[in-house]
């Protein structure tokens, strides 16, 4: 039985395999794809789940150094770097490589000199620094906020390009808060944050003086004041959240009298979108707000905001004061993470970026990210895998449907509208069947932050001149060498080659591992088409109201429990999971567990599924998502997540899907008195 298991498991496979452990965790997986030395037998699944799947393997592993996580998703990113490490060395050293290949090597080969970079140190962003001194007036401050797009500046607002939300047929200008170098509001606001406020403070007047800035602590001072009130000022992350609330389409006459005081025409000149007479504006309140903080604010110190904002900006690339300034402030007090990452890593994460879940989202995507993928796929995915893992897809949509047919809750006629969103989705494996042309892009191994600006040039004359064509329905936002997924404003689903590796996907499991693995992100990323916000999302993907009041006072009700139920969670002592922060990621992990758990019942066709180690199939699937999803975080880094992340912390993401699921239960015999027994009533059932 257990080899047509797994002959079964090789036709939907990638047909590769990679070590997927961190050195010091030394996972041993068995026959079936599991590591059953990482169980905590001791403690009862109902009591803690996460701890009795991978109880010893948290109490063994020491988070590397380099590192504010141990993860297997971690473990993943680490062997996809060593691949990329050795494609970017080959590339660098190879004149007869092919051409886009040669731009990579000259990129990573340009970080990697660091000679050259401790040679130049502040010179490197003279041109920037130059340009600030010499600004006359807001207006010219305003037109380098708008030059942020393509350089190092700062701004109050953010410019970005995409999918308009009520016509998906065009792209849209979008416009948001912006202009704070903390994390979050709270971080500003919030007793609880002072050490990292003062610590911040103190990085602004450390750069500021390697700048050779006058006066650097009354400067930063100053600047800790100017981006405090516009915290205050600045929507909290929940509410960012809103859909509805964050879509105010306005012509430029409208938004330009929502704030008088600021210079826009600068601004769009500086963005290259002075012909632009449309935007959909973010936080409508809180613009005006903060463009009145920027008019009364002096202009030396709107100049100190944007000298610091440039160096911090650029300083990830620049000599080692202001590199290991950066480090000390943004991984070690903001993450807890005590020892910098070695350079050619940084050297990757500079030209094809990294893991988005880590502590550096600054550089997540990388440069020439899109490019880098080219190489990598070309190398790590062949062709014939996307049909491969494509199968897997379609046995869980197909799951996910059955699930929403039967729907107790729902009207008829607003569960017709979910099956045809549903199955308007477009799957997306491994990588963009129509890459991006990067021939005209000028990389040199000689000039790393002239490469820098010429990619983020790149990049945004890409997405403006978008704007008055038709919506590229094949286009991706996450380069396929990216260890995650994503559900895009385009109804699409998008797994890139990056993430299907063990332990997430691993051709040589037992099915019930990848369907709680691999099968539950699927089921995820379809669920967050009908999460708290995608749901606000019709069939075309417009932002459209097609529940009926029942319908939507049924979903609110439990969506609000079950935000009730992750509120309550509390990762450190005195630090409790913001529920309606997370509630989209919570309600999808709920979701997508559900559904792959279905799914893998339908995999076996109503026969039974052999049992493994003394391990059910039902409780393989569980076993599955908890190890897919183990992992153990430095204190500061969840103090951070809890308040600007919408993903709960991994322990959480573990233990509460599974309380809320009555196959757990029955699975791993839970009982009352367990410690994260739910009564019957109590568990949230949506999707």
């Amino acid at each position: 039985m257990f080899a047509l298991i797994r002959n079964l498991v090789l036709l939907l496979g990638l047909g590769m395999l990679i070590a997927a452990a961190s050195a010091n965790a030394g996972p041993q997986y068995g026959a079936w794809g599991f590591d059953l030395t990482a169980m905590d037998s001791s403690v009862k699944p109902g009591d803690d789940f996460n701890r009795y799947a991978s109880g010893a393997w948290l109490d063994r592993t020491v988070i590397p150094a380099d590192k504010p996580i141990a993860s297997l998703r971690y473990a993943i990113s680490d062997a996809i770097e060593a691949r990329l490490h050795e494609l970017m060395e080959n590339a660098a050293d190879d004149a007869a490589a092919p051409a886009l290949d040669r731009k990579i090597g000259a990129f990573y080969r340009a970080f990697m000199d660091e000679s050259r970079v401790k040679s130049l140190g502040p010179r490197a962003i003279a041109p920037e620094i130059t340009a600030i001194r010499a600004a006359r007036d807001r207006a010219a401050i305003a037109k380098l906020m708008g030059m942020s797009a393509t350089d190092f500046y700062g701004s109050i607002y953010g410019a970005s390009v995409d999918v308009d939300l009520k016509n998906n047929d065009r792209y849209a200008v979008y416009l948001n808060q912006a202009g704070l170098g903390l994390p979050d509001r709270d971080y500003y606001l919030e007793a609880s944050f002072r050490p990292q406020k003062s610590a911040y403070q103190a990085y602004i007047a450390k750069l500021l003086s390697l700048l050779g800035w006058k006066n650097p602590r009354a400067s930063a001072s100053a600047v800790v004041d100017f981006e405090t009130r516009i915290a205050a000022a600045s929507w909290p992350k929940v509410e960012q959240r809103d859909l509805q609330k964050v879509y105010n389409p306005q012509s430029r006459s409208e938004f330009e009298v929502l704030t008088p005081s600021f210079p826009w025409s600068a601004f769009l000149a500086g963005a290259d979108l002075n012909g632009v007479d449309r935007v959909v504006v973010g936080e409508k309140s809180a613009f005006p707000k903060i463009a009145a903080i920027y008019d009364s604010t002096p202009l030396p110190v709107l100049k100190a905001w944007q000298a610091f904002t440039v160096a911090d900006n650029a300083a990830f690339y620049l000599s080692p004061p202001f590199s290991a300034a950066r480090f000390g402030f943004r991984n070690q007090t903001l993450a807890g993470q005590p020892m910098e990452s070695a350079r050619w890593k940084r050297a990757l994460r500079a030209v094809a970026g990294g893991d988005c879940s880590g502590e550096d989202r600054v550089d997540c995507f990388g440069n020439v990210g899109f490019a880098v993928g080219e190489m990598y796929t070309a190398h790590y995915f062949p062709p014939e895998a996307k049909a491969k893992i494509e199968l897997l897809v379609a046995n869980v949509k197909a799951a996910m449907r059955a699930r929403l047919e039967r729907l107790d809750w729902m009207s008829p006629q607003t569960k017709q509208e979910a099956l045809n969103k549903l199955d308007t989705y477009q799957i997306k494996v491994g990588y963009p069947d129509h890459p991006r042309d990067f021939a005209g892009l000028q990389i040199s191994a000689e000039d790393l932050i002239g490469d820098v600006r010429r990619a983020g040039a790149w990049d945004w004359r890409f997405q403006i001149g978008r704007l008055n064509g038709p919506v590229d329905r094949s286009d991706w936002s996450m380069t396929p060498q990216t260890n995650d997924a994503y559900n895009g404003l385009l109804r699409d689903i998008v797994f890139p080659a990056g993430i299907l590796q063990p332990p997430v996907f691993d051709p040589e499991a037992d099915p019930a591992i990848n369907y709680g693995a691999i099968g539950a992100i699927i089921g995820h990323e379809l669920t967050h088409g009908f999460d708290d916000q995608g749901r606000k999302l019709d069939a075309q993907g417009e932002l459209r109201d097609w529940w009926s009041t029942q319908d939507a006072d049924q979903f609110t009700a439990r969506a609000k429990k079950l935000a009730g139920q992750y509120s309550s969670y509390e990762p450190v002592a005195g630090v409790h999971i913001n529920g309606d922060l997370t509630l989209g990621e919570n309600i999808a992990d709920l979701g997508g567990l559900n559904v792959a758990l279905e799914a893998y019942h339908r995999l076996q066709g109503g026969q039974a599924a052999p049992v493994l180690d003394g391990f059910t199939g039902d409780q393989r699937v569980f076993l599955g998502w908890a190890q897919a999803w183990r992992g153990k975080a430095r204190e500061d880094y969840v103090r951070k997540q809890v308040v600007s992340d919408p993903h709960s912390p991994r322990a959480f993401r573990v233990n509460g899907p599974v309380r809320n699921m009555d196959e757990w239960y029955a699975a791993f015999g839970v009982k009352p008195g367990d410690a994260y027994y739910v009564d019957p009533a109590q568990r949230v059932h949506i999707w």
